[in-house]
């Protein structure tokens, strides 16, 4: 009897030991499992932290591949497009006269419907007379308003034509503007979908880059189309006519200068016995008291001399 509750005590303190046991382990399962739902909490919130910053690197890398495969294609289109070339031409003429050609040139640009950048005369030993114009020219008439200088002129003193080919450049200008633009389509698809102020600052701040660097392309791309559609020519232009003066009777007036001449002497003559009148009238209370006094001292020298004089004519006689 005694061994049978002996044995009863021991099998349930083995009974106490693993139910405590048992809920020791589920405590512990749980607080595991509230471990493991904070810590993909936290994930989550990294992962939402750093979504847009990995659309980005993809955006960015979409954009690098799209450029690369835009720049695969230029060889491609040169072989295609027409050449953009900006040319530049420089010309010294001789011409019999430099009114009568720099006329005809004026009105040789206005018919290619080019205009006139800028033009300087000026005479030399007022004889001659020399000076420089600066055309823009439509590239198709290009060499034929050159041909037309060198045609008004008497001998072609120098003739200079350049040409720069900007095709690759201007092909590379506009792969590259249209990868910018679709970078900004992007990041305004983006910024329609962000709800987060820091999102919105990151993706203001990328999207004020991308169209700046539009605008620079665009202007760039815009400058080498106005360079290549008009043509520049400087023609400088000098006289071998000289001038002869013609003998102008018409203009000889010898009656008018004679009478001119009179009148001018009449005038300084009055204008001198003017002043001589003014002088004497305006001065004269100061002439009548100096000339008082002067008349005072040669009387009274002159009184007193007189005795001297008549001892000397006594001794004489």
């Amino acid at each position: 009897m005694l061994k049978r509750n002996l044995l009863m005590f021991i099998s349930l303190l083995f009974l106490l030991a693993g139910c405590s046991g048992g809920e020791s382990s589920s405590e512990k399962s749980e607080m595991n499992n509230a471990e493991d739902a904070k810590s993909a909490e936290t994930e989550n919130v990294s992962e939402d932290r750093v979504s847009f910053s990995a659309k980005g690197e993809q955006d960015r890398a979409a954009g690098n591949k799209s450029e690369t495969e835009n720049q695969d294609g230029v060889s491609e289109k040169n072989t295609v497009a027409q050449r953009m070339v900006i040319f530049n031409a420089e010309m010294d003429i001789t011409v019999k006269n430099f009114e009568n050609a720099r006329n005809s040139l004026e009105e040789k640009a206005q018919s290619y419907n080019g205009y006139i950048v800028q033009s300087d005369s000026n005479r030399y030993d007022d004889e001659q007379q020399s000076g420089m114009m600066t055309f823009r020219i439509p590239q198709e008439h290009f060499h034929a308003f050159l041909n037309d200088a060198q045609g008004l002129s008497v001998q072609v003193n120098n003739r200079r034509v350049s040409g720069q080919d900007v095709t690759e450049e201007y092909v590379d200008l506009e792969s590259r503007l249209k990868s910018k633009k679709a970078v900004e389509a992007r990041l305004l698809e983006f910024m329609k979908d962000s709800q987060k102020t820091e999102d919105l600052l990151k993706i203001s701040s990328d999207l004020a880059d991308v169209q700046e660097e539009i605008e620079q392309i665009a202007g760039r791309k815009k400058f080498l189309e106005n360079q290549t559609a008009y043509s520049t020519v400087t023609i400088s232009l000098q006289e071998t006519l000289v001038a002869v003066p013609k003998i102008d009777n018409e203009n000889l007036n010898t009656w008018q200068k004679i009478q001119k001449q009179f009148a001018d002497n009449i005038n300084i003559l009055l204008a001198a016995g003017s002043g001589i009148i003014v002088f004497l009238v305006g001065n004269l209370p100061i002439i009548l008291i100096v000339g008082t006094i002067v008349a005072a001292i040669i009387y009274f020298v002159r009184k007193k001399n007189k005795p001297g004089q008549n001892n000397n004519m006594d001794s004489n006689g």
